[in-house]
This record gives structure tokens, C-alpha cells and sequence, in this order.
């Protein structure tokens, strides 16, 4: 009774003499209390290892730091990256530069300030480091020193690339097309505009508005400038995006080695909201005395080398010799979701063919070996993003399947570059376990080596993959993400994140906005599911969502939600399920047909999500979208429209829904989420909408996040919890 009552003493006492323990002296201390305070300690121990485990809390989340854009300066000795420092009180991240030596050596912060720093970009020798601050680009030192600012364009410059001979900038900027690079006129335009009290949109084009921001004036251009600075030239004037803001990656543009061409894209064709054709084309450099606008882009100076490829042409890359470009393509017209390849264009004969032929996932983050002759790039791969090889010559003669070899795998790598002597790769490398760093990893043996170390206390159970039979009995594949403190024995809710897309997947990646291990840390089992449409699994896998959204997807769900309810520790009694996007409609579409005999759901969550395809089909902005995936507009295709849209089986909705928008969601707009609650409020279905007026198709603003994850997480208390 003595040593229980002394346990239980400690246990209560620890709660408050844990966080002050130091302060305890050993010379003030009795042999008898000694060894209780040798208890205490171990007790105290468990206590915080507990806290820290079961209570991982939204601002734990925002306490991480966002780890990003590695970049290998040209020696191969160190990397700058950014790191990302959320202030909540301020409702913003702070994003700042640091270097790290690549033995892990020398960490140091090189800007400050209250204002944002990121790009950071090294200069073709070395010296300097560009960057953007301030929505201009900037110079500095590699330790941060003598800082100059390069540009001064009214509208802004972000996303800066240096030519090789280091004497030029690319970067973008938004601009008046007919302002015709004249930054006078931009400046004023944009004075007026502020000035006036009539804040009306007109426009004559479709896709005049995209994610959150209205594209009803402005073109995305692409400028250079001389690194000492100066005045820039747009070097693709006219009334067109280019790089075009719905393909590619922000950044498609390359100059040629020797500094004489740069390739820019643009979307040829007339209306750019039902075409996903962006084309390459390359322009002489520089062009200060080119001919009017209008004949510039139709009299073959810049050539298109793209032509006859209708989707998507992205990521120009020069080989070092200048022989190739290579760039990243997906063939079918209109389909967002194609297979990424990775293609070659031979600039002195005009041939092109396709490097991953056979490969058959999706080619992402292409990058050359230092010899020029080794082609490494990353692709989803069953949750995972290994790092794949392909020779830049190969010998398309050998009857092989494809020439495309695993180089590391069973890791998520991004942003990924290489060290001169081939020995290293550098990049980013994350897990659901934990956020993103910058690492080192050996090209040979695959071993890695932690760089930045920024996050390295935060550590959570490992992720398990599971896999069952879906739909026509095809594998399915996803993740379960288990509660801190597991107890087999015992009976824990289950939580199902079903993707958006639908043409994605839940990856072994850290992430922000759907977290596993929010939802984890709060006692539930979280179910992460890729079922049709997931990329990772092959094209065909892909494919088959497009025209079938409630179809096969669906019951991959249902099988998936049925297998892992087998488990014993599991409470099928205790099911929810949340998703955004897509995965909005697919807790929409279960909804009207949650009535699978071997379980049921008790709560749902509802984000973005699609509720009426028919006015989602006019309403949302990238139309191509809409058109691939029910195989044309609704007075086309009447069929899919009602055969697949949540609102037909309104009459259903029975189970308890909390429904979240953004207002300025122009993906996915608002009024599916208020058709939604309306529908859920009219059939007297318990349920509540939050629109949340400054954010758009994701929260993003930390107070948002927060308000956001407190009400999804209070919601599934409400219905899953004892």
C-alpha cells in the first residue's frame, strides 16, 4: 500500500514539478528522497514522452519548419534552402535563406528581416546568390553580404534563372499585354485600377479568373535582364500567358549553354480553358529590335518545337552540350492527368523521341548527370517517389520494355540536384513520420545523411502500408496511420482521408493541410486509401476513374474501409470519413448511398467538395477538366452528368455532414458546398456549413488552419468518440 500511495503521490506531484525539476538541487536533498525524486524522474519522464505523443496539437503542427527549394551551388559544396516560420499571431510564414555545408557543416541563417526571401538561385560561378524579396530580384554574397537589387519592374519579378554565362535573368512577371513590356504603362494601369472606385470584371475570354485570383487583364510574361540590372524586356509580349498559369511548374523557362536562346512556353490555341496544349518554343536572345506583336508569333521566330503535340509540354531542359532539350510531355489533348514523359528533341535535326517509353508512371523533377549522359528523374510509385535513371542516348534498337531503371527507391525524394563527382544526390526526403529536410544521398549505396536537422525531435509511429481487392477484384493500395500509444488490445474510431484529384494519391510525405497525424493524435485509427485515379499504380489505374467518379473508385473505398474494420483494433461501430475536391465528392456521393451491410459511417466532412456537376461544369474555370472527365459538357453528355453527380440522391442524405469552403475558390466553386448544406438542412440532417471568406480551394492562412482542424476534429469527436 506504501509504494502505491508513493506512486501515486508522484504521478500526481509530477504534473507540476516535471517543468521545474532543474531547479532542484542535489545538496538540499535527503538519501529517502533521493530515490523517490530517481522515481519521479522516470515517472516524469513517461509523462512528458506521453504528452509530447498523445497531444500533438495544431500549434505543434505550426511549430514545425517548412523545409524547402534546396539548390547545390555549382562546386558541389554547399546548399542553400529556405525555411518557412509560421506566425500565427501575424497569420503568416516568414521564409528566410540559410546554407549548409554537404558534410552537414556550417549551418547559418544569411537573410533577416520581416519580409519574406526566397528562390535562392547560385550564379553560374558560384559567387553570388540571387533571390527575390520585396516582389523584386536581388544579388548577394554566398554569406549574405553585399546585397544589390537587380530589378525595379512595377508589376513585380519572381522565379529568377540565371543564363550560363551568368551576364542574364529570366523571371516572370504579370503584366497589361498591351502594355507591351513598357513598365510606365503597367505602373499606371495598375494606379488606375487601385484608384477607381469601379471594381467591375469584364472580360471577352474564358479562364479569366484561376485558383483564387482574377485573370481578366493580366498576362504571365517572361522578362529578361542583365544581371547587373537595368531594364528588363519582355520576351514574350502579346496577349497570351506564357509560362501559361494552369501547366507546367512556375518555372519553364531555360536558356540555351552558350546563352543565346531561351525557351519559353505558351498555349497556342484560341480558347486556352478547354485546351491543356502549352508548347515550346525558343526565342534568339536578345531581342531588343524584334518585329511588331502581331507578326512576332506567326512568322516562325520563335520556333515551336512542339507542334504536333496537343497536351501538356513542360520543363525545358538543355543538355550541357547543347545538343538536346529535354522537357516533360503528356500526349492526349485535354487530359490533365496523362502519363508524364520524358522527352528529347535533337536541335540540329528536329527529331524528337521519348526516353521513358514504357516507363509506365508519371516522370516528374528531370535532371541530368554531370557527364551529360544519365538522365535521373523521380515518379510516384505506390505512395513512394524513387529515383529512376534513363540513358540521354539510349539504343532504341534493343527489344527491351523500356530503358528506364531504379536508381533509390522506397523513399519520397523531391527537388532533387547532384553533386559534381556524381557521388551525391541533394534534396528534400519526407515522410508521413516526418516533415520534410534537406538530405544528402549516396548515388552508390542509397545511404542518407540529414543536412538541414531542423525537425529532428519530431518523431511518430510508422506509417503501414495495406492492400485488399477492389472493384473487379484489382489490388488496391493505401496507408494506416496508427494513434500514438497503441494498444492492439484495445478498440479505437476509424477516420477515412479519401484524396482529391482525383488524378492523386496519399504519399509517405509530410503534408500540412490533411495531416494523418492530427488526426491520429486525437485517438483515432486514420484510413489513407488510393483507389482509382491515384497516380503511382500505372496509367491504366488512372484512367479508370475518368467518366466512372462514384463507379470503381467507390467500392475500392468500401472494400478498403471493409478490410481494415477487420482488424481487431478497430471499431467499425465508429466510422468517419473526410476528403476535399475530389475527395469532397466522393463524402458526397456516400452520402446518397451510405448503406454498404458491413459497416456504417457515423460522421462525414465535406471540404470543396463536388456536389452538382452540372453547374460545377460551367462554373469552375480550367474546363478541360470537367469535359475529359464526364466526356463532354453537360448538354452533350446528359448520361454521366446524372449518373454520377451527389445531388440526384439528395433525398439520401441522412448521416451527419459538417461542410467546409473557402469562398474564394474558384476550382470548386462555393455554391457546391452551400447547395450541399441547403440539401443536408432541407432533409433535416444534422450539419453545418463554414465558409471561410479569404481562402480559397485549400486554407492556408495559419488562423484559418486552425479555426479549420478545430471544427473538423470537434465534428468527429461529437460522433465517434465515447
Amino acid at each position: 500500500m506504501r509504494v502505491v500511495f508513493i506512486i501515486a503521490e508522484l504521478v500526481q506531484t509530477s504534473k507540476i514539478l516535471c517543468d521545474n525539476i532543474s531547479a532542484f538541487t542535489i545538496s538540499i536533498l535527503t538519501k529517502n528522497f533521493m530515490k523517490r525524486l530517481s522515481f519521479l524522474i522516470l515517472i516524469c519522464g513517461l509523462f512528458i514522452t506521453g504528452i509530447s505523443a498523445q497531444t500533438f496539437t495544431f500549434n505543434d503542427l505550426v511549430k514545425l519548419r517548412r523545409v524547402g527549394d534546396p539548390q547545390l551551388s555549382p562546386d558541389g559544396r554547399t546548399v542553400a534552402f529556405t525555411i518557412g516560420d509560421v506566425d500565427k499571431a501575424a497569420n503568416r510564414t516568414l521564409t528566410h535563406i540559410y546554407t549548409v555545408q554537404i558534410d552537414g557543416g556550417n549551418l547559418r541563417q544569411i537573410t533577416k528581416g520581416d519580409k519574406s526571401n526566397s528562390s535562392p538561385r547560385w550564379s553560374p560561378d558560384g559567387k553570388k546568390l540571387a533571390f527575390t524579396t520585396g516582389g523584386q530580384i536581388w544579388t548577394m554574397d554566398a554569406d549574405g553580404d553585399d546585397r544589390k537589387q537587380i530589378t525595379r519592374i512595377s508589376t513585380s519579378a519572381g522565379n529568377p534563372v540565371w543564363s550560363p554565362d551568368g551576364k542574364w535573368f529570366a523571371f516572370n512577371s504579370d503584366v497589361y499585354p498591351e502594355c507591351r513590356g513598357n513598365d510606365e504603362c503597367n505602373a499606371k494601369k495598375d494606379s488606375e485600377a487601385e484608384g477607381s472606385k469601379v471594381k467591375a470584371i469584364v472580360t471577352e475570354r474564358l479562364l479569366y479568373r484561376h485558383w483564387v485570383e482574377w485573370r481578366d487583364r493580366k498576362r504571365t510574361h517572361v522578362f529578361v535582364v542583365e544581371s547587373s540590372g537595368g531594364s528588363a524586356t519582355d520576351m514574350t509580349s502579346g496577349d497570351f500567358d506564357s509560362p501559361p498559369y494552369a501547366a507546367g511548374t512556375g518555372v519553364d523557362y531555360a536558356f540555351s549553354p552558350d546563352s543565346k536562346e531561351i525557351a519559353v512556353l505558351r498555349n497556342p490555341d484560341k480558347i486556352e480553358a478547354i485546351s491543356t496544349n502549352s508548347d515550346i518554343y525558343l526565342l534568339p536572345l536578345p531581342t531588343f529590335t524584334r518585329k511588331p506583336v502581331d507578326k512576332f508569333w506567326t512568322d516562325g521566330t520563335p520556333k515551336n518545337i512542339t507542334v504536333a503535340n496537343k497536351g501538356y509540354d513542360v520543363s525545358p531542359l538543355y543538355t550541357p552540350d547543347g545538343k538536346y532539350i529535354l522537357y516533360r510531355s503528356q500526349a492526349r489533348a485535354g487530359f490533365e492527368a496523362d502519363r508524364w514523359r520524358i522527352m528529347r528533341y535533337n536541335r540540329a535535326t528536329g527529331e524528337t523521341k521519348e526516353l521513358s517509353i514504357g516507363f509506365d508512371q508519371q516522370a516528374d523533377d528531370v535532371l541530368l548527370s554531370p557527364d551529360g549522359k544519365t538522365v535521373y528523374f523521380t515518379a510516384n510509385t505506390r505512395g513512394k517517389n524513387p529515383i529512376y535513371s534513363v540513358p540521354l542516348e539510349p539504343n532504341f534498337l534493343l527489344r527491351i520494355a523500356t530503358h528506364v531503371k531504379i536508381v533509390q527507391g522506397d523513399r519520397f525524394y523531391s527537388n532533387l540536384s547532384m553533386t559534381p563527382d556524381g557521388k551525391y544526390f541533394i534534396g528534400l526526403l519526407s515522410s508521413i513520420r516526418f516533415p520534410a529536410e534537406v538530405f544528402r544521398i549516396s548515388t552508390q549505396s542509397g545511404e542518407v545523411f540529414e543536412l538541414s536537422k531542423q525537425n529532428k525531435d519530431v518523431a511518430f509511429r510508422p506509417v503501414q502500408e495495406i492492400e485488399w481487392k477492389g472493384a473487379m477484384n484489382t489490388k488496391v493500395h493505401g496507408f494506416i496511420v496508427e494513434p500514438p500509444g497503441f494498444d492492439s488490445s484495445k478498440k479505437y474510431p476509424l477516420i477515412v482521408l479519401i484524396h482529391g484529384g482525383p488524378q492523386s494519391a496519399w504519399n509517405d510525405n509530410w503534408g500540412y493541410r490533411w495531416n494523418p497525424q492530427m488526426f491520429a493524435n486525437q485517438g483515432y485509427v486514420v484510413f489513407l486509401p488510393n483507389p482509382r485515379g491515384s497516380t503511382g499504380y500505372g496509367q491504366k489505374f488512372v484512367d479508370d476513374v475518368s467518366a466512372d467518379w462514384g463507379g470503381r473508385a467507390f467500392t475500392d473505398i468500401m472494400n478498403g474501409v471493409a478490410e481494415v474494420t477487420k482488424m481487431p483494433f478497430v471499431d467499425k461501430n465508429r466510422i468517419g470519413a473526410a476528403g476535399a475536391s475530389y475527395g469532397g465528392y466522393m463524402v458526397d456521393w456516400i452520402l446518397g448511398h451510405n448503406t454498404d451491410p458491413r459497416f456504417k459511417f457515423k460522421a462525414l466532412v465535406s471540404h470543396a467538395g463536388v456536389y452538382n456537376l452540372e453547374s460545377m461544369a460551367t462554373a469552375t474555370e480550367e474546363l478541360w477538366f470537367t469535359n475529359w472527365e464526364f466526356k463532354g459538357m453537360p448538354w452533350q453528355n446528359k448520361v454521366n452528368y446524372e449518373k454520377w453527380s451527389p445531388h440526384k440522391f439528395a433525398a439520401n442524405f441522412k448521416t451527419p455532414t459538417l461542410v467546409t469552403a473557402g469562398e474564394i475558390d474558384y476550382r470548386v466553386p462555393v455554391d457546391q458546398s452551400m447547395q450541399l448544406f441547403t440539401a443536408l438542412q432541407l432533409n433535416g440532417t444534422d450539419s453545418k456549413l463554414i465558409i471561410i471568406p479569404d481562402e480559397g480551394h485549400w486554407i492556408l492562412k495559419p488562423q484559418n488552419s486552425e479555426f479549420w482542424y478545430g471544427n473538423v476534429l470537434d465534428w468527429f469527436a461529437k460522433y465517434l468518440k465515447p
